[in-house]
């Protein structure tokens, strides 16, 4: 999967929180927990589930 399919299935305000944080990759989406994806503003509970399991399609997972 591509980063950018990713953003696809995500709503738009948590899209555009990821590209004002600058998280434009895995790598960078990986290195956050769950408590720190939800503080940014514009990424709720709603998008945890599909930020997790895209992640485990490539091979990674959130920061514990």
């Amino acid at each position: 999967m591509k980063y950018e399919d990713f953003l696809k299935k995500l709503y738009k305000p948590a899209r555009s929180a990821f590209e004002h944080e600058g998280i434009n990759n895995f790598e960078k989406l990986a290195s956050l927990s769950k408590e720190e994806l939800l503080l940014i503003h514009g990424v709720g509970p709603k998008s945890l589930p599909i930020v997790v399991e895209c992640l485990n399609e490539v091979g990674m997972k959130l920061r514990e």
